[in-house]
């Protein structure tokens, strides 16, 4: 069977597997989700265990698979309440008679029914069972519960069934669930597009990530920016209509969709893409990247040996990527990142000014729940001041959440009245 899907990168799917003998088809769907461009995280319960092993769905999904409710090994790591969080999709398939029951009672006694009832996420649920099973009136009774409670129900396939009955109750084929969830995601962003279309007609140029200054072939000076909320902006600025350049230092992300993506290293060569990037034209720059603020003055050809307890290298200062552009004639809308470990609103109002920029967003990358490596961020915005704005404070949330509420506020300074000079 052909099976041919726009890739939508960067969502999140937490596919639970309940007790059925369907339990097999949800080990293809894994497999149809990720070639799909989604990441998945798979929750079992004990009843699918007897059909299927964990270890199957661990090595289809490249991620741990979650069994248990109150794991202290699970909990030191991503515990139920963030896998709630976390999901984009809450996606059950199969879902048994007794999961829809639990679901529609409300019972929290084990891992899925509580992630059912901690996420704010979509919930789908696939049922497969016995055809006389899905037919009794209570089944249909909590059906019609969970619809009025906002899950979408995935209706069965008819046909032969294991137990030899005839009839509705076969969970539909990975390839077409696979292709429901994506048409749902695609479906989703078009909405957003067209509900807010902030950005139609602007070129928007993002640097994300790190740079890496060469010490010699071998070793180089970088620091810890994984590019996560650099391309989460670029998603939320493709997704709010804009055409979207985003030039990446070395990291492991997958380019968004829609996005045309520039890979470099170094911040000279990131600088000169910037320019060329101005030159092309361009309507708002966004400097997530965390640049090197220096760089090795003679890069040696070969590897540095080890000849003494002590190595003096000459470091020169990199171009400042921001405030360069920032200073050209025809300047774009210049939005600035900044990540400090104190006094952080201090420094980053110091930079809007001297950096002359129109937005910065500041955090903190001290605290160990947002910044660098995390999938959450929290942020505070300033503007300069002849937009006349408040600064906004940007509370916990995904990357991809706060990213939407950068781009709302970029579209309101730009759209904000400005008082001539």
């Amino acid at each position: 069977m052909s099976f041919d899907l726009s890739v939508i990168p960067n969502k999140n799917i937490v596919l639970a597997v309940t007790g059925g003998i369907a339990a097999y088809k949800s080990a293809i769907l894994v497999r149809r989700l990720k070639d799909a461009g989604f990441n998945v995280r798979v929750v079992m319960t004990h009843g699918a265990q007897a059909f299927i092993t964990p270890l199957t769905f661990q090595a289809l999904s490249g991620n741990p698979v979650h069994t248990e409710l109150l794991n202290p090994e699970a909990e030191a790591g991503m515990g139920h309440i963030e896998l709630a969080r976390w999901a984009d999709l809450l996606l059950v398939a199969p879902a048994s008679c007794d999961t829809l029951a639990k679901f529609a009672a409300g019972l929290a006694d084990d891992l899925l029914s509580t992630l059912y009832l901690a996420t704010k996420s979509p919930v789908w649920v696939a049922p497969a069972m016995n055809q006389q099973m899905w037919a009794a009136k209570a089944t249909q009774r909590n059906l019609n519960t969970l619809v009025e409670d906002g899950v979408h129900v995935i209706m069965p396939d008819a046909g032969s069934q294991a137990c030899g009955d005839v009839g509705l109750g076969r969970m539909p084929e990975p390839e077409d669930l696979a292709r429901q969830v994506t048409q749902y995601f695609h479906r989703a962003q078009r909405a957003i597009a067209e509900k807010f279309g902030m950005l139609a007609g602007k070129h928007v140029v993002i640097t994300a990530g790190p740079t890496r200054e060469a010490m010699d072939p071998v070793r180089y000076i970088s620091n810890h920016s994984t590019g996560k909320m650099g391309f989460a902006l670029a998603a939320a600025c493709y997704a709010a209509g804009a055409k979207v350049t985003l030039i990446a230092g070395p990291v492991s992300l997958d380019t968004p969709n829609g996005v045309r993506r520039i890979n470099v290293t170094s911040a000279v060569k990131m600088l000169e893409i910037s320019m060329q990037m101005l030159n092309e034209g361009c309507d708002i720059f966004i400097a997530t990247a965390a640049v090197a603020d220096y760089r090795v003055a003679e890069v040696a050809e070969h590897k540095i040996k080890k000849t003494g307890d002590e190595l003096n290298i000459s470091l020169i200062k990199n171009p400042d990527i921001v405030a360069t552009i920032a200073q050209q004639q025809k300047r774009p809308f210049m939005v600035g990142f900044a990540a400090e470990t104190r006094n952080v609103e201090q420094y980053a109002a110091g930079k809007l000014v001297a950096k002359k920029l129109d937005m910065i967003a500041c955090n903190d990358v001290s605290r160990a729940d947002i910044g660098f490596a995390s999938d959450e961020n929290a942020m505070i915005v300033f503007f300069a001041e002849q937009y006349h704005m408040q600064k906004r404070d940007l509370e916990k949330a995904s990357k991809q959440e706060i990213a939407q509420q950068l781009v709302e506020a970029i579209h309101d300074a730009l759209h904000h009245e400005i008082e001539p000079v």
